[in-house]
């Protein structure tokens, strides 16, 4: 699927709480629908958080992760979305990309294809690790991209598309250097058996700049 009308692109540096990202993406979507304002990729970064998305079961929070905030520990919040998935998690160290995208404006002749759009998703990701020489690959079944490691496949980046109106929100997240330990308190989109990595465990020390960079330059080789 290939794009080529204006996109934005936005970096918020810190940390954006996830409350203030669905409304941001809201507004924006709904101005993308009204025609008023362009198509975004935006990059954030979130404190601790996991995420429902509506395939989600409860029994996927398991509950007692914590985080340290002024000294003092607290539990990582939980918060309900309207993207496709399971359960998530959020937090530093890990690159959200959230595309708001109109698939019907940009359909050929068949119209609009979510499933193509999901796999164009999939396909930026394993380009962006290639750059790093990792080798990202898909499997049937499992939502992500993932990866060999000694201990096995591992996922390194989740994705989840919300659409209203043939327009496209949240987007994907890629574990750059997040703690991998906060994983602990979900069964990472439902799936259990395989475990969760990051760049930065494979040995790749990119930083967050220098993998934006790849990030955008990739989005204009898949789209």
């Amino acid at each position: 699927m290939r794009y080529n009308t204006p996109m934005e692109w936005k970096i918020t540096p810190g940390l954006t709480e996830y409350p203030d990202a669905l409304a941001a993406m809201a507004e924006r979507v709904s101005g993308i629908q009204q025609g008023t304002v362009e198509e975004l990729v935006w990059l954030v970064e979130h404190p601790p958080l996991y995420t429902l998305g509506t395939s989600a079961k409860a029994g996927d929070v398991l509950g007692g992760s914590s985080v340290n905030a002024g000294g003092m520990s607290r539990a990582i919040p939980t918060y309900e979305t309207g993207r496709g998935g399971q359960v998530t998690y959020h937090g530093p160290g890990q690159r959200v990309a959230y595309v708001m995208r109109d698939l019907k404006r940009h359909a050929g002749a068949a119209g609009p294809d979510l499933r193509a759009y999901v796999k164009d998703l999939e396909q930026w990701l394993i380009e962006t690790l290639g750059v790093f020489g990792i080798e990202g690959f898909v499997r049937e079944g499992r939502i992500g991209v993932w990866v060999e490691t000694p201990r096995g496949e591992e996922k390194i980046a989740a994705l989840g598309v919300r659409v209203q109106k043939w327009v496209a929100s949240h987007g994907v997240a890629l574990n750059v250097n997040p703690d991998l330990s906060h994983y602990a308190g979900i069964v990472p989109c439902g799936i259990s058996e395989f475990g969760v990595t990051s760049l930065h465990a494979l040995g790749v020390t990119a930083s967050m700049a220098e993998v934006d960079a790849v990030i955008k330059e990739k989005f204009g080789v898949v789209f």
